[in-house]
């Protein structure tokens, strides 16, 4: 459905997008991910049209976005961060407008109230835009963004400054657009991205350091063994024990200390509950087990971990944040996989264009 290849987009001197290629289908709900600067923004408006690429191909359901853009547009429904209401127009009046105003070839009143039934505001179509709720005005924008029944749909930060009730609704909502669209979620709330959508692509410093299976992430993460164990005894022998003991794979002293007690962060290997044994081992040796606290590997650490780890392998050419090391072995391990992932896809898509350009 969507087509991306080898995108590049400069201003000046400063690469925002750095050679691009991506690949999304149809149906798919792909988040997209990164943080501020990461070229999101830049890459969402060339995707829309509003802004040209310095180099690279972009098409939507087979239509190339520069060469056509009119009806590459057409493709596309488009929501941003502040959804652009009239607030002084009834609903009708908003959506009769953006049906106009995209020279929709569908039975007006039909469409209108099929989309008005979709994202559920058809006991507000008479109501005067600035009288609603700021979730009904939400859903107001994602109605404007489907007239004309586009095949992607596009969500900046769609349930932002909503209450709890109203971003369930939303996400919901989002879900099921997924079943007949193809949906682009780009947001900073990352709980978000992995309760509503099938892919999560992360991007940094212009280019895609991640790409993967929003159920293959969630795997990592459920199958995480990590534990904060505070143990009595003398620190140096505990800790080479634990290094020692088979089926731990990392061990570390951290600095919170309780009496002659310390706390070590231990990581056993996957598919490995080493609770029991590390009770025991520790009993034969008269260290006592006074605390162990499971500790769980989130979305954010897996995130943060995969940008720092792919500042290092930046291009000069961009400014560097200071970057700071993964907190454990797994978080760097599913960085690593993350990032090696990606190449692999990126060559398979350069590849694929070299086969292309030799046909």
């Amino acid at each position: 459905m969507i087509q991306i290849q080898h995108l590049v987009k400069n201003y000046g001197v400063s690469c925002a997008v750095d050679d691009i290629s991506l690949s999304i289908g149809e149906g798919e709900i792909v988040g997209f991910l990164g943080p501020n600067g990461a070229g999101k923004s830049t890459t969402m408006n060339i995707l829309t049209g509003y802004l040209s690429s310095t180099s690279g191909r972009v098409s939507v359901a087979g239509i190339d976005v520069l060469d056509d853009p009119l009806n590459a547009k057409r493709q596309i429904g488009y929501l941003p961060e502040q959804p652009p209401l009239y607030l002084d127009m009834t609903v009708d009046e908003y959506l009769r407008f953006n049906y106009e105003l995209k020279g929709c070839k569908l039975s007006r009143e039909a469409h209108i109230r099929e989309v008005c039934e979709v994202v559920r505001i058809g006991d507000v179509r008479g109501r005067v835009i600035k009288n609603l709720s700021k979730g009904y005005r939400q859903r107001v924008g994602i109605a404007g963004a489907l007239i004309g029944s586009p095949k992607v749909i596009i969500f900046d930060e769609p349930t932002v400054g909503l209450d709890p009730k109203q971003i369930i609704e939303i996400r919901n909502l989002i879900r099921s657009l997924g079943k007949d669209h193809t949906v682009i979620l780009s947001t900073h709330i990352l709980q978000e991205v992995q309760a509503v959508c099938d892919r999560i692509i992360i991007i940094n410093k212009g280019r895609i350091v991640a790409d993967e299976k929003t159920e293959n992430i969630t795997r990592v993460i459920e199958n995480n063994r990590r534990f904060n164990a505070k143990i009595c005894g003398p620190q140096n022998q505990i800790l080479s024990t634990l290094k020692d003991m088979q089926g731990i794979v990392y061990a570390e002293a951290l600095a919170d200390r309780d009496g002659d007690a310390t706390t070590y962060m231990i990581e056993s290997a996957p598919s490995v509950d080493i609770r029991k044994k590390l009770f025991f081992t520790l009993a034969e040796r008269g260290w006592a087990l006074i605390g162990l606290e499971a500790l769980g590997l989130s979305l954010e650490d897996i995130f943060i971990t995969v940008v720092n780890k792919s500042e290092e392998t930046t291009p000069t050419r961009y400014t560097r944040r200071a970057k700071a090391k993964p907190r454990n072995a797994l978080e760097a391990r599913v960085a690593e996989g993350l990032l090696a992932d990606a190449d692999k896809k990126r060559e398979e898509i350069s590849a694929l264009d070299f086969n292309e350009d030799e046909e």
